[in-house]
């Protein structure tokens, strides 16, 4: 990954787009907070940080916003018809898709809405023209299309949602993918970008995330086919939550971008900027000419600018407040985790070595976060250490909060 446009006194950047990403917000009316004990997140402080991230993409000016899923607690018909009319209120056009708690399974919960509910509470946010489909391919703004797709399947035993794409929607985006491909290739001038939006994550972006048992929930099986098959058509970037972690994953080419949930330490939302590259002369007309790039052809770079909800009414430092409800809460977590890892370790070892790694997650969460645990036996230790930033030819690559891709 690059992390800056050299400098370059005879170019200049010229902005294309700027938008917003909020993932897993999980909004819950305060009546319909689910009091678990034992829950990891913080479903009090979802609609007020709503609200002040709200404001802060007003005053940022963007263009339009993407929201990849679990946009409510648990699915329930309040808290989709609230965010629905909220999101009819903003004023710039705000991109969903749905998450596995959107819509979850029929026996899990009482009150619940279907799919079809779901794609006509949000009609308006991508949804025009699909029908009773749960995925979309809309062109958002001048140049750029997106494709918004549906990763939740109801299990075989109908008691929990599975991350997958089923095979009509495979079949259908193989020709969305395949049109785009071909427009491009008949139209070399043609500039229109395309991206992608999908729920679970299509990489890797924590370590063996699609062997461990806790982390292939995460993640879509045949990932590294579907990432080939995005390449192969030009798309660059696709947009992902669901694992509740800051990360950027280059997968040979397109990047994957994972946002981090509003509702979870450290509260982060994205703000991304697309600028293009090209001479003093000739910004726009800079393009390439026939088949070949020509010297001046601008080059495409999306910033990528991480902000976090530090304080709240009645939640002065939210910050601290939420790593410590993280490290509070994350004992079971963090048994599963080293259990159920390659390190053979006993029911026992891991429950105890869980009390001396309570806030690995909410530190692999924020993202660009060094891990150190001295304390702990070698083999334990880089295992833990693994999710934290690495060093790559011996200098630390902080690549997940705030960065510039070149995606051209």
């Amino acid at each position: 990954m690059s992390n800056v446009e050299p400098s370059n006194s005879s170019a200049i950047a010229v902005r294309r787009c700027c938008f917003g990403i909020i993932s897993d917000a999980h909004v819950a009316l305060p009546h319909t907070i689910w009091r678990s004990p034992n829950r990891l997140h913080q479903m009090e402080v979802g609609i007020p940080a709503l609200e002040q991230v709200f404001e802060h993409l007003q005053g940022a000016n963007i263009d339009f916003l993407l929201m990849p899923g679990d946009l409510t607690q648990h699915g329930e018909p309040e808290n989709h018809h609230w965010l629905g009319n909220r999101l009819a209120r903003l004023p710039f056009p705000t991109y969903v898709i749905p998450g596995n708690h959107d819509f979850p399974a029929r026996t899990f919960y009482k009150s619940k809405i279907s799919q079809e509910e779901f794609v006509d509470i949000y009609r308006k946010f991508g949804f025009q023209g699909s029908g009773s489909r749960p995925y979309y391919n809309r062109k958002i703004f001048p140049g750029i299309r997106l494709i918004g797709l549906n990763s939740n399947q109801l299990s075989a035993d109908g008691q929990h949602i599975d991350g997958k794409i089923d095979l009509p929607q495979m079949e259908w985006l193989n020709q969305q993918l395949n049109e785009y491909q071909a427009n491009q290739e008949s139209n070399p001038n043609s500039d229109e970008i395309l991206m992608v939006m999908v729920h679970h994550n299509v990489a890797e972006h924590i370590p063996n995330q699609s062997t461990h048992p806790l982390g292939q929930r995460y993640i879509l099986p045949g990932a590294v086919m579907l990432q080939k098959k995005l390449r192969d058509a030009g798309v660059k970037v696709v947009f992902t939550g669901h694992l509740h972690v800051q990360n950027i994953t280059d997968a040979d080419g397109l990047f994957a971008i994972t946002t981090g949930s509003l509702i979870s330490y450290p509260h982060p939302y994205r703000i991304l900027t697309l600028y293009e590259i090209g001479s003093r002369e000739s910004p726009h007309k800079a393009r390439v000419l026939g088949d070949r790039p020509q010297p001046n052809t601008p080059k495409r770079w999306l910033e990528i600018q991480t902000h976090t909800v530090k304080a709240l009414p009645n939640w002065d430092n939210l910050t601290a407040v939420s790593r410590q409800w993280a490290g509070d809460h994350s004992e079971a977590f963090m048994t599963q985790l080293l259990a159920k890892s390659s390190l053979n370790l006993s029911l026992e070892d891991a429950e105890h070595y869980s009390q001396e790694i309570r806030y690995l997650w909410a530190d692999t969460a924020r993202g660009d976060q060094q891990l150190s645990f001295p304390s702990l036996p070698p083999k334990i230790r880089i295992y833990c250490e693994a999710f934290g930033v690495r060093s790559h030819n011996n200098q630390l690559r902080f690549s997940d909060n705030n960065i510039a891709l070149r995606i051209d």
